[in-house]
C-alpha cells in the first residue's frame, strides 16, 4: 500500500475524476489509514512504499505490479500522469528481495486488470490494459489467463468490476462477484459458464465501487455505501467489513485500487 500523502485530483483521466471538485488530503489519508489498520486488525502484513511528490494516484498500488509465486510482472501504464510510477514500484520490489521482477513491453495497468483465482488470471482489457499484455501475462507469470472485455467506461478496471471472493482450492472452485452490464456479451456468457454460483451486484453497488473489493476467503473489505452487496455476501457466510472510501473515489478508486495482493 502506499499512503496518499501527495493526494490530488489534478487530471482527469477516468470518469470519476473531476479536477474543479476539491479534495481533502487530510481526509483522503485518514480513510485509508482506515482501510490499512482493518487489513491488520484482520491478521493480514501490510507493507507500505513511500509516495513521490507529483503522482498523486500512486496511492492506488493494485496497479503497481502483479505477483502469483513470488515471480512480479511490473506495470506499464497507459496515461502519461501515471507513466513514473512504474520505475518507483520496480525499485520497491527489487530493494525488497524480489529477484525475478519482469516489466512489461505492452501497457499493462497490473491488478487493476489482472484478477488470480488460484487456477485462472481473469484479464480485463478495453480501456487500459492492452490486449497483447494477457499473452505476454501469460508467458511471464506461467499461468492460464482469459481476456475479458470491458466495455462501460465508468468501469475502465477489470477491479471496478469484478473481484474474488475465495480463489479456488482442491476441493472448492474459486467464487468471484461482479457486475454484468460492464462487461461485453461474450464475456458475460464466459463468467456466468465460469462461474455459476458467482454473486452478482447491481448498478448501485457498481456506481459506489462496490466490486472494487477485497476478500481474504472469509472477510470482504467493501466501500461503506454497498449495503445491498454487503447483505448479500453475509447470507452467504462471508463477514463483510466496510470503510469509507468517499474521498478516494474522487480519482477512481476504491479499497482493492490501494491494495497489491503480494503472493509469495
Amino acid at each position: 500500500m502506499c499512503p496518499p500523502r501527495y493526494f490530488a485530483v489534478d487530471y482527469a483521466i477516468n470518469p470519476w475524476m473531476d479536477p474543479s471538485q476539491p479534495v481533502d488530503v487530510a481526509r483522503a489519508l485518514a480513510q485509508w489509514t482506515g482501510l490499512r489498520d482493518i487489513y491488520r486488525r484482520l491478521g493480514h502484513t501490510v507493507e507500505e512504499i513511500e509516495p513521490r511528490p507529483g503522482l498523486p494516484d500512486m496511492v492506488f498500488a493494485a496497479n503497481s505490479g502483479t505477483v502469483i509465486g513470488g515471480r512480479v510482472l511490473g506495470s506499464r501504464f497507459r496515461a502519461r500522469e501515471r507513466a513514473g510510477e512504474a520505475e518507483h514500484f520496480r525499485r520497491w520490489f527489487v530493494e525488497h528481495g524480489y529477484r525475478d521482477v519482469i516489466m512489461p513491453s505492452r501497457i499493462n495497468e497490473a491488478e487493476g486488470d489482472f484478477a488470480w483465482t488460484g487456477r485462472i488470471l481473469l484479464a480485463g482489457t478495453g480501456f487500459r490494459t492492452d490486449p497483447e499484455a494477457h499473452a505476454e501475462a501469460q508467458e511471464i507469470l506461467g499461468v492460464p489467463v482469459l481476456s475479458l472485455r470491458l466495455v462501460d467506461p465508468r468501469y475502465y478496471h477489470l477491479d471496478t468490476a469484478l473481484f474474488v471472493l475465495s480463489e479456488e482450492t482442491e476441493s472448492a472452485p474459486a467464487r468471484i462477484a461482479y457486475y454484468p452490464q460492464a462487461f461485453s456479451a461474450g464475456s458475460q456468457r464466459v463468467l456466468a459458464r465460469l462461474f455459476p454460483d458467482a454473486v452478482l451486484a447491481g448498478v448501485a453497488d457498481a456506481e459506489c465501487f462496490g466490486l472494487n473489493g477485497v476478500s481474504d476467503g472469509r472477510n470482504v473489505v467493501l466501500p461503506v455505501e454497498a449495503t445491498a452487496l454487503a447483505e448479500r455476501l453475509a447470507a452467504q457466510g462471508y463477514e463483510p467489513v466496510l470503510v469509507d472510501i468517499s474521498e478516494l473515489r474522487k480519482a477512481g478508486g476504491g479499497p482493492k485500487c490501494c491494495t497489491l495482493e503480494i503472493r509469495k
